[in-house]
């Protein structure tokens, strides 16, 4: 895996780092207010992002019924939207997942050893974007009764992304939505936590579960082939010798023709039950394939549709106030820094402290305490406002959100 932008920390926690490193009890006052303050001005930012997708997306709203979606058709822009949300994942630290590692990810399994069918004409597009990860011991079991332990790579937060394609499309490669509550020409959105990165498909609404190769291998081939050798072998030719004697008139050889008959029905019944036990195994898949599902719906679900927005602004404030904290505190602490020298600063500092490795986003840091005033460059290096003005400059910016005098 890659070292993401991610910051596997809460601002809580980061914030109370930074200010164990000042001697002054005032100081350390001063530099949770100046945040709190930020915090807020960010959280109308928020507000605002949250608005303007609300509105763009509603046309698309699988939640909304087509009368309420149809009265949005000339003021939700499809544009806008995806264009605002891509915003709101990239301040959120989340990153798409190309088409080769999403194959890749189809194509492997680590817990549930099923092949999954997906009907992708359903879609007009998909797309996977994920933020953290980790990875976790789990059981698996392998080879009927033997239970092994292998390290399962997880996802963080996987939102899926998938836009609907229109009835007449649809009807024209007969794709049946089912029971899904999904309209032709809607988008959905769909927010997970801890999903396996080798069973992403796993979330897609359409999956349905089939016999792989192997599968049908394991139950048609010896069924056939056993099948009819066992006939052709035992239980026909008894049954035959048995027919031929009786139309003869001779002397059935009752004890031969049965103890022939008794073995090949015998082994046919042992076939049927080596068939019926591959046959259980595949609806034992899944059973647990639905017990994954069930999971991810009930417990592994963080917002669906217009409700994703919540989650994912949430996210993007979060990581907006660390980037802003961490940039600002190690400034504050050593000015006249190169955007280099400051990233690994910030970077060492995280592998040093809390044993993390990430790839801190500089520039994007850097951009935001220039933005709100804070942040000042000077032929490449960087420095930070003194804490006391800083706090009078964002308390102009926060008076000058809602500034309605007229002059």
């Amino acid at each position: 895996m890659i070292r993401e932008n991610y910051i596997p920390f809460n601002k809580e926690f980061l914030l109370e780092q930074q200010t164990t490193c000042f001697s002054e009890n005032e100081k350390a006052a001063s530099f949770k207010k100046l945040f709190d303050i930020i915090e807020h001005y960010y959280h109308y930012e928020a507000f605002t992002l949250n608005r303007n997708l609300k509105q763009h997306y509603a046309a698309f709203d699988p939640d909304l019924s087509q009368r309420e979606r149809k009265s949005y058709s000339s003021k939700s822009n499809f544009q806008v939207f995806k264009e605002t949300l891509l915003t709101v994942l990239e301040q959120s630290n989340y990153h798409r997942l190309d088409q080769k590692t999403v194959e890749k990810s189809f194509k492997n399994s680590d817990l549930i050893g099923l092949k999954l069918s997906i009907d992708f004409n359903a879609f007009k597009d998909y797309e996977f974007y994920v933020r953290g990860h980790h990875k976790a011991k789990e059981s698996v079991r392998k080879y009927y009764f033997w239970k092994k332990e292998i390290e399962i790579e997880y996802y963080d937060r996987v939102m899926i992304y998938l836009n609907y394609n229109e009835a007449d499309y649809l009807d024209t490669k007969k794709v049946r939505l089912g029971k899904m509550p999904i309209d032709p020409g809607t988008i959905a959105l769909k927010i997970f936590k801890r999903v396996p990165k080798n069973d992403i498909e796993t979330i897609f609404p359409n999956a349905v579960p089939k016999m792989s190769l192997k599968d049908k291998m394991l139950l048609w081939v010896p069924g056939i082939f056993g099948g009819v050798s066992l006939l052709s072998a035992k239980v026909i030719p008894a049954l035959l010798n048995m027919y031929e004697a009786y139309q003869t008139g001779e002397t059935i050889d009752l004890l031969n023709s049965k103890t022939s008959l008794n073995q090949g029905l015998i082994a046919l019944g042992i076939l049927a039950a080596y068939c019926f036990r591959q046959y259980n195994n595949f609806i034992n898949k899944k059973i647990k394939y639905s017990k994954i599902l069930s999971d991810s719906l009930y417990f592994k679900n963080l917002g669906n549709n217009s409700g994703a927005f919540y989650s994912l602004l949430n996210s993007s404030e979060e990581e907006i106030l660390k980037e802003t904290i961490l940039a600002y505190f190690f400034l504050y602490k050593t000015p006249h820094l190169t955007a280099v020298e400051l990233d690994n600063q910030i970077e060492s500092w995280f592998k040093t402290h809390l044993n993390t490795e990430l790839d801190f986003d500089v520039s994007d840091a850097l951009l935001k305490l220039k933005n709100i005033g804070l942040g000042i460059e000077n032929n490449g290096k960087w420095e930070v406002a003194a804490l006391d003005q800083s706090l009078i400059i964002i308390d102009v910016l926060w008076d000058s959100v809602f500034d309605y005098n007229q002059q």
